[in-house]
C-alpha cells in the first residue's frame, strides 16, 4: 500500500466515526490531505480505535521517518559538561526521551495544526499517546498539578519516552512562584528520566510562548536546574532543543 493509500484509509476511517464529518472533502493535494488527517487526529477524543488503524497509522509514520532528516543525540557535541544545545523540531530527535510542554488535562492540544510542541508531539506519535495519556489521568484522578511530570511510550517518534511536564502560566507579573514551579519542571523530568534508566534527555522551552514566561530566565532556570542535578546523577547528556534563533542565541550566551 502507498503512503497515499495508507492517508485516505485513515482519513475515511477518522470521518467514519463522526456522522459531522459527512461531508468533509478529502482533498487531492498530499500536504492538505495530511493537513485533514492532522485535525482530525488532532480533535479525536481519546476513545479506542481498531487494530487495522494503528497498523497503517503506524506504517504511515514510520515511512515519514524515513523522509526526513532524524538527528542522533551522540551525535551532537557538548557545550560544557553533559549539556548540550540543538535546534531542530524536537519530533525528530533521536534520544532517551524528550519533554512535551504539556497542559493540566494531559491529553495533547485539540486545536487542528496547532504549530504548539504538544501538538506536533502528539501527531508524530500518533493515536496511541493521547489513550495512553487519557488511562494514566483516570487512574490519577485529577488534573496534573503544574511542576510535575508523567512518562509514556514515544510510540512512532525516534525517541524511547516522552516526559509530560506542565509549567507554569505567566499572567502579569512574575512571582518567585512562578520560578519555583518551572524549575520544579526541570527537576520532575529529570528525576522521571534517570529512574526510568535514561540516559539522554531533550527539553524543550517550557513555559515560554504561550504561556509568557520570559525567554531569558526560563532560559537561566532549565540550565541551572541541570547543572545542579547532574552533580549526582548518571545521565549522560542533557540537550537543550531551541526552535528560534532568539533562544539559540540565550542558551549560547549561558551555556558558554
Amino acid at each position: 500500500m502507498t503512503q497515499n493509500e495508507r492517508l485516505d484509509f485513515l482519513i475515511n476511517h477518522l470521518i467514519s466515526e463522526d456522522n459531522r464529518y459527512s461531508n468533509i472533502v478529502i482533498p487531492k493535494d498530499s500536504e492538505e490531505k495530511f493537513n485533514l488527517f492532522r485535525s482530525l487526529v488532532n480533535v479525536r477524543e481519546p476513545k479506542q480505535i481498531s487494530n487495522e488503524f494503528i497498523k497503517l497509522q503506524d506504517d504511515y509514520l514510520q515511512e515519514r521517518l524515513t523522509e526526513i532528516n532524524i538527528t542522533d543525540a551522540y551525535d551532537l557535541q557538548a557545550i560544557s559538561n553533559k549539556l548540550y544545545l540543538w535546534q531542530g523540531d524536537i519530533t525528530t530527535l533521536k534520544c532517551g526521551a524528550i519533554v512535551n510542554a504539556a497542559n493540566s488535562e494531559m491529553l495533547g492540544c485539540f486545536v487542528p495544526c496547532h504549530k504548539c510542541i504538544d501538538n506536533a508531539i502528539h501527531t508524530f506519535s500518533g493515536v496511541q499517546l493521547r489513550l495512553e495519556c487519557n488511562r494514566i489521568m483516570k487512574l490519577h484522578g485529577h488534573k496534573e498539578q503544574t511542576g510535575t511530570a508523567k512518562i509514556t511510550k514515544a510510540y512512532n517518534l525516534p525517541c524511547d519516552y516522552i516526559l509530560h511536564t506542565v509549567g507554569p502560566i505567566v499572567y502579569g507579573h512574575l512571582t518567585d512562584e512562578h520560578l519555583k514551579l518551572l524549575a520544579s519542571c526541570y527537576r520532575s523530568c529529570l528525576e522521571l528520566a534517570e529512574s526510568n534508566g535514561v540516559k539522554s534527555i531533550a527539553f524543550c522551552c517550557i513555559s515560554t510562548g504561550e504561556f509568557h514566561f520570559p525567554n531569558d530566565i526560563a532560559a537561566q532556570i532549565a540550565v541551572e536546574t541541570a547543572k545542579d542535578y547532574l552533580k549526582h546523577s548518571e545521565l549522560e547528556r542533557v540537550i537543550f532543543n531551541v526552535f528560534k534563533d532568539t533562544d539559540k542565541k540565550i542558551y549560547e550566551k549561558l551555556l558558554r
